[in-house]
Formats: structure tokens, C-alpha cells, sequence
């Protein structure tokens, strides 16, 4: 049965009315950080749950877990999910978007942003704390104070740069290398099942070995690079960013060199039984 004229109209009102909240309130420029903050808390919510929920119906080995195995599980699946999506966009960022151009942009690119640009950050922050309250709260069931101090200080950084809109292009340029929890979580996960002398356990292990190296030791060596050449801008920041541009690649730089050399070991470990 056709509606009424006036349930129509009564629809587009509504319609209307939801529009001018997301455009003037949710999406607004002063909004976004929060409200990015506030959804990507929400979207790990929703796929810690959707990890469950796929694990029980479709692993077997998932229902012979224990609680606390159960726990790490999903959050992995929460955190390949923050992985892929980050790298993806930063990518797009770094390499293929002209936002951070020294062409295309008379300004500094230290101080270069966008909504969007801001919006997928801030997403990531939420991620972060999210993960961070998690590791914390079951500590050190999840991870050591290593995790902790990476979460920490890669969030610290991704929201100074979302709530500043300074330096998100080296912000960008760190987070490429999420590009590789895939790939340890995968490990956990075949470890997990009992996987551990398979050859995808081992192919697992070599593809970590090269995406390690390309993505958080050499890519670090370019980002660094990058901030000599654009020095003149990068000391012009607040210091806070400016701290944060060289400490926290510093620190994770030096991490991604010990968890290395861990990889290296446990990879010639693997071959060397075969």
C-alpha cells in the first residue's frame, strides 16, 4: 500500500534532519578527531565481536581454547583488521595522494591535512586505545611491557597528529609498517592450532622475514631521510611534535631491530628442523 503523502514528507524531515547532524555535529571539522576516536572504539568493539562469532561457527579449534587464548584471538582478529585497513591508507597517503606533495603545496608539509586525512587517524587512535586497554587489563596476558610501550607511544603520536594536524605525513609513514601484524598474527594463529611444522607456518615465516625488513627497518631508514631533507620544516613545529617526529620512530625503530633479530632466530630455528 502506496503511503500517505504526509508519511513521505515526515520521512524526508527526518532524512533532512539526520544529514544537518552528520554534516554540522559528526562530521564537522572540529568534530572529527572525536567523533573518529569515538567510531574506530566502536568498530573494534564490533569486530572483536564478529571474531567470536565467525570462530565458534567455523574453527574447531577455536572451542578448544581457553578463555584467556579466546580473548587474544579476537583481539588479533581486531587488530589484522586495524592492520590492513591502516596500511592500505597509508599507502594511499604517503605514496599516491598529493596531500603531502612538495609540488602541488606552497605550505609546509609537515603542517599539510585534511578531514579525511584526520578522520582516518583518528580512527586509528581509536584502535589503539582500545587494544592498550586491553593488554592493561589483562596484563601480561596479551603482551609484556613492550606492548605496552609501542601502544602507548603509537598512539601518542597518531593523536597529536590528529588533534594537531601536524606532521601526519611521518604519522602515515610509520603506520605502514601495521602492514605486518597480519602476518604475526597469523603466526599466533597457526601456532595456535597446532600448525607449527606446516609449510604455511613456514611460508608464514619468510613472508614475515621480508615484509620486517621492507616496512620497519627500511622504511624507517626512509622516513628519517625524509625529515633531514625537510629539517627547515619539521624544527618549525611545536615542540611537542617536533620530540615526537624523532623519539617515537627512534624507539620503535630500535624495537623493530630487537623484534628482528628475534625473526631472523626463530625463522633459521624453522628451516633448520626441516
Amino acid at each position: 500500500m502506496a503511503m500517505s503523502l504526509k508519511t513521505v514528507m515526515a520521512i524526508k524531515s527526518y532524512q533532512s534532519q539526520a544529514d544537518a547532524l552528520v554534516k554540522n555535529y559528526l562530521l564537522a571539522d572540529h568534530f572529527v578527531p572525536f567523533t573518529s576516536v569515538l567510531g574506530g572504539m566502536l568498530a573494534c568493539k564490533l569486530i572483536y565481536d564478529l571474531t567470536q562469532l565467525v570462530s565458534n561457527f567455523y574453527f574447531k579449534s577455536y572451542l578448544g581454547l581457553t578463555k584467556i587464548q579466546r580473548v587474544e584471538w579476537n583481539n588479533r582478529g581486531m587488530s589484522t583488521f586495524h592492520a590492513i585497513y591502516i596500511s592500505i591508507m597509508s599507502l594511499y597517503f604517503v605514496f599516491w595522494s598529493d596531500l603531502f606533495s612538495d609540488q602541488r603545496h606552497a605550505g609546509l608539509v609537515t603542517f599539510q591535512s585534511s578531514t579525511l586525512s584526520t578522520f582516518i587517524l583518528g580512527i586509528s587512535v581509536g584502535y589503539f586505545l582500545a587494544d592498550l586497554g586491553l593488554i592493561v587489563w589483562l596484563y601480561p596476558s596479551l603482551g609484556g611491557m613492550e606492548y605496552v610501550v609501542h601502544h602507548s607511544l603509537s598512539g601518542l603520536a597518531v593523536a597529536y597528529s590528529v588533534f594537531s594536524g601536524e606532521g601526519q605525513l611521518y604519522t602515515y609513514m610509520v603506520l605502514i609498517s601495521e602492514i605486518t601484524t597480519p602476518e604475526i598474527n597469523m603466526r599466533w594463529y597457526l601456532d595456535t592450532a597446532g600448525m607449527k611444522r606446516s609449510c604455511a607456518y613456514l611460508i608464514n615465516g619468510i613472508v614475515i622475514f621480508f615484509a620486517w625488513l621492507i616496512a620497519r627497518i627500511l622504511l624507517f631508514g626512509y622516513t628519517f631521510y625524509h625529515v633531514y631533507l625537510h629539517y627547515d620544516q619539521v624544527i618549525k613545529m611545536h615542540v611537542i611534535g617536533y620530540l615526537l617526529v624523532f623519539g617515537v620512530p627512534t624507539v620503535l625503530g630500535m624495537m623493530n631491530l630487537m623484534w628482528f633479530g628475534k625473526i631472523v632466530k626463530g625463522l633459521m630455528k624453522t628451516i633448520s628442523k626441516r
